[in-house]
């Protein structure tokens, strides 16, 4: 007899990454929350039976909106990270974009099982250690336990290192314990075995010497945002690994390279370049003119990353299953 599906809330879906993430681990979305109508899209242009809701989480939560979906396995999402970015002013609580409080409202008019939550790394620092006692203070209120980890992307077979802090809380009356996944570094491509393939597809001459070229793991996209940042791979040090490996970090190209491209020349990446180094397949489109197609790559949650940690998670659930049908 098959299993019923485990269902999921997912908060800030942005472009799909973590819920796509979570559908290969084998979780039913019953409701995506995203405020950005371009991301919004991108949701509905690859999965339009996805139950998109396009507003606000504030109001959403103020509304009380997605009470009908009280006792969901799983509240997953990934708030802003600008409040707690290393690249930023790291304002934090005072933020007037952190989500957090919305993010924990939502724990109570749900009491799912688990709650994943992901966010910069920058949240793990110390600067911000008593704003996480603060979260887990608030969970334990709520009857859960919180574990936090840095994960990185490339020890889950993505060829990008993208360092990101994981919440994990687990609702105390489940009675089982948290293990993170394990990490294997070893599958993670490079960037040439990632896009070869891609970068020739349009008959550039030169793609093999470029592919052996780009022949290690990616530094960490950068999405930026509405105020600030533009189409481009990242700040300066990050530019100048991207120009080691035969790649112009200064913007993000509309086309491929074509036959007649130089081989001196290092080409920009497409769009859809970025999201494979996201570990996004490469059927998944993204919708919106360059700039902010990218903005939503660049600020994607990689999917291996999230499918990860999610089957750990049905691990967890499966078991708390057995054990009350025992």
């Amino acid at each position: 007899m098959s299993l019923e599906p485990f269902t999921s809330v997912e908060i800030c879906a942005g472009a799909g990454g973590q819920a796509l993430g979570l559908e290969q681990a084998g979780f039913e979305h019953l409701a995506l929350v995203e405020y950005e109508h371009a991301a919004c899209q991108t949701l509905r242009l690859n999965r339009p039976w996805w139950n998109v809701v396009e507003d606000d989480l504030r109001e959403v939560v103020r509304r009380c909106d997605l009470a009908v979906y009280g006792g969901v396995d799983l509240l997953a999402g990934g708030v802003p990270c600008p409040p707690f970015s290393l690249a930023g002013k790291q304002l934090g609580a005072e933020d007037d974009r952190n989500l957090f409080p919305a993010a924990l409202d939502l724990v109570g008019q749900l009491q799912p099982s688990v709650v994943m939550i992901e966010n910069v790394r920058g949240l793990l620092g110390s600067k911000f250690s008593g704003y996480r006692g603060e979260i887990e203070s608030r969970l334990d209120d709520l009857g859960y336990h919180a574990h936090w980890k840095l994960l990185h992307a490339s020890d889950y077979a993505v060829p990008q290192l993208r360092p990101r802090a994981l919440m994990v809380a687990l609702r105390r009356d489940l009675g089982v314990t948290w293990e993170w996944p394990q990490e294997h570094p070893e599958h993670a491509p490079t960037v040439g075995t990632a896009l070869r393939d891609l970068m020739g597809s349009a008959g550039w001459r030169h793609a093999d010497a470029w592919a052996e070229r780009a022949n290690r793991i990616a530094p960490t996209l950068v999405g930026g945002s509405k105020k600030h940042g533009g189409p481009d791979l990242g700040p300066t040090r990050a530019k100048a690994e991207w120009a080691s490996m035969g790649v112009d970090a200064m913007g993000v190209a509309a086309e491929l390279p074509g036959p007649d491209w130089p081989a001196e020349a290092p080409p920009r990446l497409t769009v859809q370049a970025a999201a494979i180094l996201q570990g996004f397949p490469s059927e998944w489109k993204i919708w919106g003119r360059k700039t902010a197609a990218y903005r939503q790559v660049g600020n994607a949650f990689p999917p291996p990353v999230a499918r990860a940690v999610g089957e750990h998670i049905v691990d967890v659930l499966a078991a708390c299953r057995q054990l009350a049908a025992a």
